[in-house]
């Protein structure tokens, strides 16, 4: 009797999927690269330009501050005047400027320096997903790997320059639970935020998809 022994497939050779389309690891595809590359600039060009308007227009004047001012003013909230928020959709959308000293919606404040380091670490293993995870036609992966990269560097910029994170965008404003004083949505964000959610989103989307696939696989074969 023959023992039979499954081999998993290597990511760097070249692989036939169901469609009959030659894929091969994501690296040795100069398309891959440039949707990820392209995904990456301007995501992180969306990113910095919508800060900027925000932190020139929202307050009726631009509000300007240092690396250092931000490092040494507390609260961070004293170097952005008072204003009245944007109201861009009643009860669902506002603009209205906020400096995070933390992570996404304001978790572990006060911890730049932690936080710069934890981004470059993401960041460094998010090109190691694409470059050892991912194949050359695997598009939904690669768009939302560039998302997440394009938020992680967007929000490292403004903890590099700027010492906090710049915030505007505040969904559900005054929304509270039903019997409650309490906010639904309490936290203010920006797009590199939004970029993180949504490249999350789609990376365990296509996680999904790919198990799905996987388990149809036999299936046709026994067929």
């Amino acid at each position: 009797m023959e023992n039979s022994v499954t081999v998993a497939p290597d990511p760097s050779t070249p692989n036939t999927g169901a469609t009959g389309r030659t894929t091969f690891a994501a690296w040795r595809s100069p398309g891959a690269w440039a949707l990820l590359i392209a995904v990456i600039a301007i995501g992180l060009a969306i990113d910095l330009a919508s800060k900027s308007w925000a932190f020139a227009n929202i307050a009726g004047a631009p509000v300007e501050f240092t690396r250092e001012q931000a490092l040494t003013t507390t609260p961070l909230s004293a170097l952005i005047p008072m204003h009245r928020p944007r109201v861009v959709v009643p009860s669902i959308l506002n603009f209205t400027l906020v400096l995070n000293p933390g992570a996404v919606f304001g978790i572990g404040a006060g911890r730049t320096v932690f936080f710069i380091v934890v981004t470059i670490v993401a960041v460094a293993f998010g090109l190691g997903v694409f470059i050892f995870a991912t194949r050359s036609r695997d598009r939904v992966s690669h768009i939302g790997l560039g998302l997440i990269l394009a938020g992680g560097l967007g929000n490292l910029y403004d903890r590099l320059v700027y010492g906090c994170v710049r915030d505007f965008i505040h969904p559900l404003p005054k929304v509270t639970w039903w019997g409650s004083t309490r906010e639904v949505w309490p936290y203010v964000s920006n797009v590199a935020d939004l970029f993180l959610l949504v490249g999350i989103a789609m990376l365990l989307w296509h996680a999904w998809a790919g198990e799905r696939a996987a388990r149809r696989q036999p299936e046709t074969a026994a067929a």
